[in-house]
């Protein structure tokens, strides 16, 4: 069974953990949110949706899983300057591993190093963020490039949610 990780500190935007986790799993695939500290409960920053931590950051690595959904809200911010993060996302990048972030998941990759050359959308006002770091801002529902899928925002999720279901269903092609 293909595994999910879901990186998630408090404050998520509710129905971005909410809603495509849920779609996820309902399809079969086994999801696991990976935060900081194992057992944590994670509040969204609307109060609407409650997570455990499955796993802790330094208990997982990038073989173990076939996708990474990054959730908005402030939940980026709050994991984007710790290390095992930054690497693990890189790693699932190396691996050339599904890689979905909506809204402000996008700061993940921003601070991963992962952005330049690839074509992108994330929550509008994070637009010169992504242009800074490199990347080609595309307003659009989702883009997707390569490995790399990218929402801006809650009214975006049905969108976000068949393509990363999409990028699921087609097998991995190891990178050269």
């Amino acid at each position: 069974m293909k595994r999910v990780a879901f990186l998630l500190a408090n404050d998520y935007e509710d129905s971005e953990i909410k809603t495509p986790y849920e779609a996820i799993k309902s399809a079969g695939y086994e999801t696991v949110i990976v935060g900081l500290k194992k057992g944590e409960q994670l509040v969204g920053k609307n109060r609407q949706a409650r997570y455990t931590v499955d796993a802790s950051i330094d208990e997982v690595r990038a073989d173990q899983f076939d996708a990474v959904v990054i959730p908005g809200g402030s939940s980026p911010e709050n994991l984007r300057l710790n290390q095992q993060v930054l690497q693990f996302v890189k790693d699932m990048d190396r691996q050339g591993k599904v890689i979905a972030a909506i809204c402000h998941g996008p700061q993940i990759l921003i601070s991963a190093g992962l952005t330049k050359g690839k074509k992108m959308t994330c929550y509008p006002p994070l637009r010169d963020d992504l242009i800074n770091a490199g990347a080609t801002y595309v307003d659009q529902e989702v883009v997707v490039d390569g490995n790399y899928i990218t929402s801006r925002m809650p009214a975006d999720e049905p969108a976000f949610i068949r393509e990363t279901l999409s990028k699921l269903r087609t097998p991995v092609s190891q990178p050269s």
